[in-house]
């Protein structure tokens, strides 16, 4: 099989761009991190996030966050080309700081739950994952 320059050429770049997509979205999650942190180390703490170990169909995963004492909370998906899911804040009349929703997940990966604390501190929580049929258009 014979391929001219020009095939030979978008081969090379199909394959450079499907290696560099992984790096982009890990760029993409340390951002948002950052962002949400505000540049602060995240750490443990009181924050428990509940996920399925497997999830058949990954339009529609359940997946829970608590953190008593939390201003904010962020999910976000680690392997999902837009990394983050929801981002949700908590007035000083909130009874709990709980939230639950229904994701969609790309493919298997970590769940990763961060709780702004009132002092300013973050708490991180993470839950692997395995999706048997992709949300993302997989």
């Amino acid at each position: 099989m014979r391929h001219s320059r020009r095939q030979a050429l978008g081969l090379g770049l199909g394959a450079f761009a499907a290696a560099a997509l992984p790096m982009a979205a890990q760029a993409a999650l340390e951002d948002a991190i950052a962002a949400f942190t505000g540049g602060a180390a995240t750490g443990a703490g009181d924050i428990s996030i509940d996920a399925p170990e497997i999830a058949e169909n990954g339009n529609a995963v359940p997946v829970s966050v608590s953190a008593p004492g939390a201003v904010a909370i962020m999910i976000l998906g680690a392997g999902n080309p837009e990394p983050v899911i929801a981002r949700v804040a908590f007035g000083p009349a909130a009874g709990a700081q709980t939230f639950a929703t229904r994701v969609r997940l790309a493919r298997t990966q970590d769940v990763v739950a961060l709780a702004k604390l009132a002092d300013g501190s973050v708490i991180e929580a993470r839950a692997a994952v395995k999706v048997t049929i992709g949300g993302c258009g997989g």
